[in-house]
């Protein structure tokens, strides 16, 4: 796929102040940073924001919350955001890529996610989403915060107007390449609560990732709790594929997923009934 570097329209996420927000986080400005590469990174983000891709077809669509990776430290804006959402709309889906908050500050992009989550819900008739699918897709430390969203045990944040009240929890995810899911001494992370309520999963990892064993431990969780789930593996690839061009080893991930979003999502074709 052509990379695309088009503006986008920045939608505040939260009403006034976001939750967890710090003193020190006023006199912080969102910057810009490319080197001269493919990738455009979003760096000192304060102010969550979220950017929405209107999907094509008929009836409301369903729409995926997309989730940037980078560390936590800065958010791969174009590779594993835009080009994310325009690959979706290529499906018929709608995309709304988050901004959510960096660096180091994993409470708060959680808060970010879920509050996504609910914000595209609250919007359905206006942006002609379906709210009954509603998903989302993370890579690297975007896959975990997917995940987090999915079945994180650890306590919301307090409602701020009545678009907290909606749910937060994803029809279907895709986190793909997630890291940080297993926990230091294997297995997974116990903040993590797993079992066979999940929503359709759909994972990608490369053998020669360095974070593969957090791939591993998510599948192995979801296959002990009798989650449905379908996971692909590659020999090679590394980590950060981003949305590459077809024909690429890892680069057939992209067809992989299509294909299971259209079946589990829009039931086979743009516009179909989900296969729940």
């Amino acid at each position: 796929m052509k990379q695309r570097f088009d503006s986008v329209p920045f939608l505040p996420l939260h009403p006034g102040l976001p939750p967890l927000w710090r003193e020190e986080d006023a006199g912080v400005s969102a910057s810009w940073e490319n080197e001269g590469g493919p990738v455009v990174r979003r760096r000192n983000v304060t102010r969550p924001t979220i950017s929405f891709f209107p999907g094509t077809g008929a009836g409301p669509r369903p729409c995926v919350v997309v989730c940037p990776g980078g560390g936590y430290n800065y958010l791969a804006w174009n590779h594993e955001g835009l080009d994310a959402a325009h690959w979706l709309n290529s499906l018929g889906l709608s995309a709304a890529v988050l901004e959510y908050r960096c660096p180091g500050r994993r409470d708060a992009a959680l808060a970010d996610a879920r509050r996504a989550m609910r914000l595209v819900r609250a919007n359905a008739a206006e942006w002609n989403v379906d709210p009954a699918k509603v998903g989302i897709m993370g890579f690297s430390a975007g896959g975990h915060l997917a995940v987090r969203v999915c079945c994180s045990a650890e306590p919301d944040v307090p409602a701020a107007d009545a678009v907290d009240a909606l749910c937060a929890r994803p029809d279907f995810a895709l986190p793909i390449y997630p890291a940080y899911v297993d926990a230091p001494g294997g297995g997974i992370d116990p903040a993590l609560e797993i079992d066979a309520s999940m929503p359709p999963v759909f994972v990608a990892v490369s053998c020669d990732d360095p974070y593969a064993p957090s791939a591993f431990a998510f599948a192995s969780a979801l296959r002990a709790a009798g989650a449905r789930f379908e996971m692909h593996v590659f020999e090679s690839g590394g980590h950060g594929w981003g949305v590459p061009t077809f024909g690429t080893v890892h680069g057939r991930w992209l067809s992989l997923a299509s294909e299971w979003l259209l079946r589990r999502v829009a039931g086979g074709a743009p516009g179909g009934t989900a296969a729940r």
